[in-house]
């Protein structure tokens, strides 16, 4: 679903990301981990076209979207959770949600789905987004990358600030999804063990680099803990 190539980018005249090829594949939860500062989260705004490339390709489902806008992305089908999720507060959950849809003409009316998949949006609904809690935020944010139906979803550091209750809610949904086999999920996640968990391949990144790859049941036979620990 998702092809890398070749992907360079820098900032100024810093080389923030060298050279990293990979695959994501449908049905599958790609982690990419490694510390602060290692270019996790330029690499998932690269993806989005929040950031322009400097060299080399993104295919989504054999398409080049190299050179496309993120809106054009998110047309073909790319939903993105930014880190610090970046919900409206001020808007309602239903107008949050609306916004994933903002693209599509019409009135399209927001999938039930969302609501089986994060029960509590139902029943805040009419609440403006600045007054749910942290892991109510992050539901939302999710749900509103879903609503369109992505062919492709990248999370940035879903566990961030969230109660262990939802983070194991959130696990559950990304792992349901990715079951269903009608999307890739790239996820960049510093706590190891949600990451294990969920992994069906994994990425281990320092210095914008890819320094170690495989599959999730492989991770810890591979030491990746003290990788991520060094």
């Amino acid at each position: 679903m998702l092809k890398v190539e070749g992907l360079n980018q820098y900032y100024g005249g810093s080389h923030i990301l060298r050279g990293l090829d990979f695959e994501a594949k449908l049905g599958e939860v790609t982690v990419v981990l490694g510390r602060n500062g290692v270019g996790k989260t330029t690499l998932l705004k690269s993806l989005m076209g929040v950031v322009p490339i400097k060299a080399g390709s993104i295919a989504l489902d054999g398409g080049d979207i190299s050179r496309d806008t993120p809106y054009e992305r998110v047309r073909k089908g790319v939903g993105y959770v930014p880190q610090g999720r970046e919900i409206f507060g001020r808007l309602t959950v239903e107008d949050n949600l609306r916004m994933g849809l903002a693209y599509k003409s019409g009135s399209t009316p927001i999938p039930d789905e969302l609501f089986e998949l994060f029960p509590v949006l139902r029943q805040m609904i009419q609440r403006r987004g600045g007054d749910l809690s942290g892991g109510q935020q992050q539901q939302l944010a999710i749900a509103r990358a879903l609503a369109a139906g992505p062919k492709l979803l990248i999370l940035d550091e879903p566990t961030e600030g969230i109660q262990p209750s939802i983070i194991k809610d959130i696990g559950r949904v990304i792992r349901m999804l990715a079951d269903r086999k009608t999307m890739a999920i790239v996820l960049v996640e510093q706590f190891y063990d949600f990451a294990a968990e969920l992994a069906d391949q994994y990425l281990v990144m320092e210095r914008g680099e890819i320094i170690a790859r495989g599959r999730g049941h492989e991770m810890e036979a591979h030491g990746v803990r003290q990788l991520m620990s060094i």
